[in-house]
């Protein structure tokens, strides 16, 4: 599968929310046609490893994404809790991001 490249401008949405205690800030970029295409995850202790992980975290969800990868499917496959919450920041951006898809 080849990955599909986006425009230098397209819509995009700005969030914050909180997990495990730390506050996140996430960005959503769309494709043309209103499909999530790249996320930007930067967390509130910056220069800390939560952020690289996060950070990185969304650079590797937007790669799949670009590739056709199911938000579904990417949800499913993180870490989760016993009680089925997110275990980590980036499954809550993704929990956050199929709500509202």
């Amino acid at each position: 599968m080849t990955r599909e490249h986006m425009r230098n401008r397209r819509p995009h949405l700005v969030t914050d929310f909180e997990h495990g205690g730390i506050r996140f800030t996430l960005g959503v970029g769309f494709f043309d046609n209103g499909w999530l295409a790249e996320v930007f995850l930067n967390s509130s202790k910056v220069g800390t490893g939560v952020n690289t992980q996060a950070r990185d975290g969304a650079i590797l969800l937007s790669l799949l994404l670009q590739h056709g990868c199911p938000l579904e499917t990417i949800r499913r496959a993180l870490l989760r809790n016993p009680d089925g919450s997110p275990a980590g920041p980036l499954g809550a951006a993704v929990d956050l991001l199929s709500e509202r898809s």
